[in-house]
């Protein structure tokens, strides 16, 4: 059972035998004028920051002959016998930060941190007292952690609403860059949900900041002008290795949410509409009659997942779940990832101009696919060049070509076999081996109709419906394509 306690401006939440958590709901003073020191605001957080030394034990076989150790001269020679060669441990240490959040124990950190750790060692009071952790749990999608060290009555931070950042609010990050000890940097929130970065974690929704956040930060405190944990900072982007202005950290709202997944279930669970959904860009806007570019528009939807079985289909834009608005297809993801499988799911979406509203019971979200991202190669087939779509080929479906490219039986439609990389369609994505299964809603089964029905689209836009497999994955999806030179 899950405690909301009410204390004024407070909330403190807790779960039966679980530790209370401090969360305060008001966003920052923003009328405040700055003032000379932030020594007040530190006093207050720092204490609730440690350091986290990690130990991870290496075996690996040491060789008599150290050309043996060379793991391309074994590729050619082989592995000697075994007398040849013993085995070692070498020990790996680094060094991170956390943050105590409950007065018993608790700390969140960054998963990588203390994801491949055999030994934790966390140094409270400004290294005064040293502590052996244990891990409560970790998610890697969105890299955190939890920690748990025995200790009572610890000075636990506060958690703010980091829903209520603004960008230009100051903040504060906490942590011992180096191993340097304990060192705070200022700086403002210079974006909120930052997302699309590749190299980082799966579910990304970034707070930027320019405070500098160094190797050591990771898993330290990212704190508002009132001294409120509002993230957990996580990464920099740096050409470098080094501050360059550009911090990330963890929103603490996400933070919490994995922290209270772990204490309630020892394992993260995620919400599954199953649906693959696509950004709405200022073309497919205009060609399903919405007000803005709002909202994640589903290009397919999984066959008995719970997205199919409660109605949404291909075309239908989704705007809100659960009265959260929905900007774009990562916010979708974002959003559903952090409800509970089994819960229901209020949904309001746009079909045919319309606004509808359903309420579907999400599923769990299965391990997923790992696509190979090896692109087939492109059939050999004759070829037809389209008039209306310049710069695009298409042929017809031929059955060895369905086989070579696993297409399903009843995906019918014209096979694109080149793209010019200047035309329209490849700057709105239009891509060789896509299937174009409709143009303009009309369905189409073979080349003469992908031709026909180009030749005949009227207004300042294409939109076509394609069919694309990358890798182990296949899926439908939406393309705007600018129409204008042929506009009638």
């Amino acid at each position: 059972m899950v405690v909301m306690l009410a204390v004024g401006r407070f909330t403190l939440w807790a779960r039966d035998n679980s530790p209370v958590i401090r969360v305060e709901t008001t966003p920052v003073n923003r009328d405040i004028r700055s003032g000379t020191s932030y020594a007040p605001i530190v006093k207050k957080a720092a204490p609730s920051v440690v350091n986290i030394f990690t130990t991870h034990f290496v075996k690996e076989r040491q060789y008599r002959d150290p050309r043996f150790n060379n793991p391309l001269f074994r590729q050619f020679f082989g592995d000697p016998s075994d007398g040849d060669s013993r085995e070692l441990t070498r020990r790996e240490q680094s060094l991170g930060s956390g943050v105590i959040v409950s007065p018993d124990g608790y700390i969140l950190t960054a998963n990588h941190v203390v994801e491949d750790a055999d030994e934790i060692k966390v140094a409270v009071a400004d290294n005064k007292k040293e502590y052996t952790a244990r891990v409560i749990g970790k998610d890697r999608a969105t890299d955190v952690a939890v920690l748990k060290i025995e200790a009572k009555d610890l000075p636990a931070v506060t958690l703010a609403d980091s829903d209520l950042l603004e960008v230009g609010d100051v903040v504060l990050a906490i942590g011992n860059p180096f191993n340097v000890g304990q060192t705070v940097t200022m700086g403002i929130v210079s974006a909120v949900g930052r997302n699309g970065l590749p190299g980082f974690n799966q579910y990304q929704d970034f707070i930027q900041t320019d405070a500098a956040i160094n190797p050591g930060n990771s898993g330290g405190a990212l704190v508002d002008a009132e001294g409120r944990l509002v993230g957990i900072n996580t990464a920099i982007v740096s050409p470098s290795g080094g501050n360059n202005g550009i911090g990330l950290a963890v929103p603490i709202n996400m933070a919490r949410s994995v922290l209270e997944r772990l204490l309630s279930g020892g394992k993260i669970t995620r919400g599954y509409l199953g649906i693959l959904p696509q950004d709405v860009d200022a073309g497919l806007a205009a060609q399903f009659n919405l007000a803005d570019q709002n909202g994640a528009l589903i290009g397919d939807v999984v066959p008995d997942a719970p997205a199919a079985k409660a109605g949404l289909k291909s075309g239908d834009v989704i705007i809100s779940i659960n009265g959260k608005a929905i900007a774009d297809a990562h916010g979708l993801q974002l959003t559903v990832s952090e409800c509970a499988p089994g819960s229901a799911a209020t949904v309001k979406f746009i079909r045919n101009g319309a606004s509808k509203t359903i309420v579907i019971t999400l599923g769990e979200l299965p391990g997923g696919y790992s696509p190979d991202n090896e692109e087939p190669s492109t059939p050999e087939t004759g070829s037809v060049k389209t008039d209306a779509l310049d710069g695009v080929t298409v042929a017809d479906l031929e059955p060895e070509v369905r086989a070579q490219l696993h297409v399903p039986p009843k995906v019918q439609g014209a096979l694109v076999t080149d793209v010019d990389a200047s035309s329209n369609a490849a700057a709105a994505g239009l891509q060789p081996n896509d299937l174009i299964v409709e143009i303009n809603r009309r369905a189409v089964t073979n080349s003469d109709d992908a031709v026909r029905l180009g030749k005949s689209a009227q207004g300042d836009q294409i939109l076509l419906k394609i069919w694309r497999r990358n890798g182990n994955f296949a899926a439908t999806r939406y393309l705007s394509v600018d129409n204008t030179a042929h506009a009638r």
